[in-house]
């Protein structure tokens, strides 16, 4: 029996659009100019890309470096309520920027031995304070672990007490009386 005649056309315009896109893909395989021209234009869309990202990331960061009005106002606020501890921060960045950068020969020659002293003396200094953070540290974690043993201790206690009382208050309602 023969096939219904638009079945026919439909398997035809079906076949014609496979083999046009075949025969596109070949046209494009054989035009090695239009192959090169898009392989150019990928590579400089990538390299706008990167740039642009780059770009983005340096205007991002530069714009994140500068203080914006609510900071600069928070900054100058602190200021104002603690003026002391601003400087005596202050007075530590300058310190430990100074033991940070290498001294010079002039130095050397007029500081000398006191220079040395006094860098020796703020390190131990520094060294005795680290130690009694960490001394004050494990105190307070000892105090926390001693309070909260106290505190489980208790409760475990008050939960002793009450499991009793439920159990002698409910043997107390069960037991018949004379």
């Amino acid at each position: 029996m023969g096939k219904d005649p638009s079945d026919i056309r439909a398997e035809l315009e079906e076949t014609r659009g496979r083999v046009g896109d075949e025969v596109d893909a070949l046209s494009y395989k054989t035009d090695v100019s239009a192959r090169v021209g898009d392989y150019v234009e990928e590579k400089k869309q990538a390299v706008k890309d990167k740039v642009t990202g780059a770009r983005d990331a340096v205007t991002g960061t530069a714009s994140r470096a500068v203080p914006d009005g609510e900071q600069v106002s928070r900054f100058k606020d602190t200021a104002e309520r603690n003026p002391i501890g601003l400087a005596v921060g202050a007075a530590a960045v300058g310190f430990v920027a100074g033991l940070l950068i290498p001294s010079t020969r002039v130095e050397n020659e007029r500081m000398g031995e006191v220079s040395d002293r006094f860098i020796d003396a703020a390190k131990e200094t520094a060294g005795d304070a680290v130690e009694r953070g960490k001394q004050v540290a494990q105190d307070a974690a000892e105090t926390a672990k001693e309070s909260g043993r106290d505190q489980s201790q208790e409760l475990a206690a008050n939960l002793r007490d009450r499991a009793q009382e439920s159990a002698g208050g409910s043997s107390h309602e069960t037991t018949p009386t004379a």
